[in-house]
């Protein structure tokens, strides 16, 4: 098993009251990311499988449209209220037994919601959607996994690459609605149920890839080297703590603008005449924007600088809105629109990410990481809920003008608060 994972007998465990050297150290993080990266897309390929199809079975077993959304909201809400524990997890036990037991817990939401479906129960349907969550709650702390061994030079590249995985399983899992379709026949399951059994064996794939994979613990490792937090060479407590909240207010007002858009292009372009292979499409493509140049702005926060990088995101995310509030029901400038979506939420989730992590060490950075997802997770399930009744008062344009607003705010904090922060430490 040390050979599947990259590891050789050159790197054999040492003693635990040795201080690790430089070389084992980076073996060990080459390992970790082989093994993150496997197990994101297995959890992808999960959580890919089954989420897409939550919003059908929601409307069939609640027997109303209006709970269409339910799967998302419940899902959202379930990565929010992991976030925080999941983190402890990691603080107390390390990252293999957090990733582990988080995975487990959304495979038990993934039988349950097989259960409900069976039983026609929505309340329980809506506790399976919610630890579905806790899958999508795990996916975010891998990034900040890879983070914990990492060199400060090469940080946004190894997170970045655990970001980039989750394209796989975020493309493969919607297609997997057919074959799940065969296995809820063979099994004379409950109507499109069958892609949470590929989901149950994804998962557990993905566990025993956290369990066995993680050996040595990347964090518990990471507790025995000096600490040595990487903040800019200005910060010093006060300034370190505002841009701790900076890289934290742009993570979440990126993903607040990315989700409240994405999830209404979807109604904009049926309004417009679109056909669902069309919308599909661009929601792909959207997809594959938000992780599939990761790599290129984890080398660009680690080569020109994190703040440098979320205004470039910010940029990016401007052009989006600036493209689709023109875009009317064009679909292809929605598609670019949305591909410049991706590509902008990418870059300020990877750099602010970085960021954290270099802001912080020890118990204090899982802490700052597991509210990094909280708030994150929590704006974009506003986002997502408010992102209806704007679209009905002003629009699609008039939503996308809207969150051009948030954008404006991250991008002068971005220009101001390191600044600031640089006089304070003066």
């Amino acid at each position: 098993m040390a050979t599947v994972f990259g590891m050789t007998g050159g790197t054999a465990p040492q003693p635990t009251d040795a201080a690790p050297d430089q070389g084992y150290v980076a073996a060990v993080q080459r390992r970790t990311v082989r093994v993150l990266v496997a197990g994101q897309i297995l959890g992808g390929v999960g959580i890919g499988a089954t989420v897409a199809i939550g919003s059908v079975l929601a409307t069939e077993v609640s027997g109303s449209e209006a709970w269409a959304g339910a799967a998302a909201t419940l899902a959202t809400l379930g990565a929010a209220a992991a976030a925080v524990p999941l983190a402890g997890l990691a603080r107390a036990f390390g990252r293999r037994a957090a990733l582990t037991l988080g995975i487990l817990t959304s495979t038990v939401g993934a039988v349950i919601t097989v259960v409900a479906t069976g039983l026609d129960a929505f309340p329980l349907l809506l506790a399976g959607f919610a630890l579905l969550g806790v899958g999508a709650a795990v996916n975010l702390q891998t990034r900040f996994a890879a983070t914990d061994l990492a060199s400060p030079e090469h940080r946004g590249r190894d997170l970045s690459l655990v970001v980039w995985s989750t394209t796989i399983g975020a493309v493969a899992g919607p297609n997997l609605f057919g074959p799940g379709e065969l296995i809820a026949d063979a099994f004379s399951m409950p109507p499109l149920t069958g892609s949470f059994v590929i989901a149950v064996v994804a998962q557990l794939a993905a566990a025993a890839t956290f369990l066995v994979g993680l050996r040595p613990d990347p964090y518990a490792l990471s507790r025995r080297l000096p600490a040595s937090p990487t903040p800019p060479p200005t910060a010093g407590r006060v300034s370190a703590r505002a841009l701790l909240v900076l890289a934290i207010a742009s993570i979440a007002g990126s993903h607040a603008v990315m989700v409240s858009v994405m999830s209404m292009t979807p109604v904009h372009l049926a309004h417009g005449g679109a056909t669902l292979t069309v919308i599909g499409v661009t929601i792909s493509l959207h997809v594959a924007g938000m992780f599939a140049l990761s790599p290129v702005f984890g080398w660009l926060s680690d080569r020109i600088g994190r703040i440098p990088t979320i205004l470039l995101g910010q940029a990016v995310l401007a052009a989006s809105l600036a493209v689709t509030a023109a875009a009317g029901h064009s679909a292809p400038a929605v598609t670019a629109g949305l591909i410049l979506l991706g590509l902008g939420w990418s870059a300020t989730t990877v750099s602010g990410s970085a960021l954290v992590s270099d802001l912080t060490t020890g118990a204090a950075r899982t802490r700052a990481q597991g509210r990094t997802d909280l708030v994150m997770n929590l704006t974009g399930a506003f986002g997502g809920a408010a992102a209806g009744p704007v679209l009905a008062l002003v629009g699609y344009a008039g939503l996308a003008l809207l969150a051009g607003v948030v954008v404006v705010l991250v991008a002068g904090a971005n220009l101001v608060v390191p600044r600031r922060a640089a006089s304070t430490a003066a």
